[in-house]
């Protein structure tokens, strides 16, 4: 078997970045409410969200293929206008994107819950609407933290596996992401010699998104800190 190193990578890259990019918003207004609505049933939200950050990816993989298969309502809806989910390149954005959104929302909650409701109610008091106050008021404050959360969320998507592979299948140039690639190597012969840079590039990928979150997280917090001053 002969897998293209730099194939794999770029589309882990592509996907992880289509992923992250496409639940942005989502994320964002999901973690804004939880963070700063109090209704009945929040703590039924907060469960269900987090539900596929610890359910086995490979569950998670067989609900979206029920749900976007030939035979799934969605998969059916889709399939009248000409799309098609199932062993595509979309089907490993959506494995990447339902199993790193429970991380991206609960993250980007914690950076909204950071921001000083204060300062929300000041703008809310002379008259400023409350999308207003949340587009300049609570994003721009918030928004090192959600540099912070895309950058964790990125990473996450970036590794993803056992969603992915029940989704979207391990077709190579398609959807052969760096972790299927590495799963397809090890029954080959020559599998180790192929591995090793798909291993490094993995690690590398990885080790810059989780700077990129460090860096981006003490960022947010010395700012909060120094506006709290």
């Amino acid at each position: 078997m002969t897998v293209d190193p730099a194939a794999a990578v770029g589309l882990s890259v592509t996907v992880a970045a289509t992923a992250t990019a496409l639940a942005l918003v989502p994320a964002a207004t999901l973690a804004w409410i939880l963070a700063r609505w109090t209704f009945r049933g929040k703590a039924l939200v907060t469960a269900a969200v987090a539900l596929p950050l610890v359910m086995p990816p490979v569950v998670t993989g067989l609900v979206l293929l029920r749900l976007f298969g030939r035979a799934g309502a969605l998969g059916r809806a889709l399939a009248a206008v000409g799309v098609s989910v199932v062993f595509s390149w979309w089907g490993a954005v959506l494995a990447a994107a339902v199993v790193g959104f429970p991380l991206y929302v609960l993250t980007l909650r914690a950076a909204f819950e950071q921001v000083d409701a204060r300062y929300e109610a000041v703008s809310l008091t002379l008259g400023v609407p409350p999308a207003q106050t949340g587009w300049r008021v609570t994003l721009p404050l918030a928004l090192p933290g959600i540099a912070a959360a895309t950058a964790l969320a990125f990473g996450r998507a970036l590794g993803e596996f056992g969603a992915t592979a029940i989704l979207a299948g391990n077709v190579e140039g398609r959807t052969r992401t760096i972790a299927l690639a590495v799963y397809a190597l090890q029954d080959a012969p020559d599998g180790d010699a192929q591995v090793a840079p798909l291993v490094l590039a993995s690690v590398a990928l990885s080790a810059v998104a989780l700077g990129a979150y460090e860096l981006l997280t003490r960022s947010h917090r010395r700012r909060l800190d120094l506006d709290g001053d």
